[in-house]
């Protein structure tokens, strides 16, 4: 398979700006004239809400701008401190089954975060990836609290995936604070900083890079910072 194209943007990007350069580079990867591409960036402060979002779950609608993402999920933060990661796969070529790519995009993050010793799982009927709290208090049933530390949304267009995931490095964590995060209220939101480790967004690239591999099997190809 040919080797795919890995960008790193330095700084935050508009989330209108990278809507808009996924739904070209998608058209683009379709008709074969692009390489398949992840691209890692930031934004500024934002809510995204996905096609499943409820109105309900926004609960400070002036605290920031909130966009209409078109992806699979419901409402979201992206913000300076997290690592968005759009990934751009021509699932034609893969495996045409878009649950065990979702799969494979939280296989693929908690790979990452293992490589800094975090313990990450899936939660069934929750999507994205959730770390034991046993520092915090039960909830009221009794059972442990778990804390979000990646979330994942995708879309797919004729086969070819865009949207992706987003690990919290050291964002503002009340930021949350203005939605009901993918509309699970009883549960919270870390990131690796709030764990205790000092994970800067670099270390973070770099284990994408060496995980990305041994889930999708596909070699990179760097490309220059954007």
């Amino acid at each position: 398979m040919n080797k795919l194209e890995w960008c790193i943007s330095d700084g935050a990007v508009p989330y209108a700006e990278a809507l808009a350069a996924m739904e070209t580079r998608v058209a683009d990867i379709r008709a074969g004239r692009a390489r398949e591409l992840v691209w890692l960036l930031e934004h500024p402060p934002l809510y995204t809400a996905g096609t499943s979002s409820k109105a309900s779950d926004l609960l400070q609608p002036t605290r920031f701008a909130v966009h209409v993402a078109g992806r699979g999920g419901q409402y979201t933060y992206h913000g300076p401190g997290q690592r968005v990661v759009y990934v751009m796969l021509d699932l034609r070529a893969r495996h045409q089954d878009v649950r065990r790519f979702v799969s494979d995009l939280e296989e693929w993050t908690i790979r990452t975060l293992a490589r800094f010793n975090v313990t990450a799982e899936r939660r069934p009927g929750r999507v994205g990836v959730w770390v034991v709290r046993p520092d915090k208090p039960r909830l009221p049933d009794g059972t442990a609290r778990e804390d979000k530390i990646a979330a994942i949304g995708v879309r797919i267009r004729h086969w070819v995936s865009f949207h992706g995931l987003s690990i919290n490095v050291e964002p503002d964590l009340s930021h949350y604070e203005g939605i009901v995060p993918c509309g699970i209220a009883d549960h919270g939101v870390t990131s690796l900083v709030d764990l205790g480790l000092p994970v800067t967004l670099a270390d973070l690239d770099v284990a994408l890079a060496e995980t990305f591999v041994d889930v999708f099997g596909a070699g990179i190809m760097p490309s220059a910072v954007a």
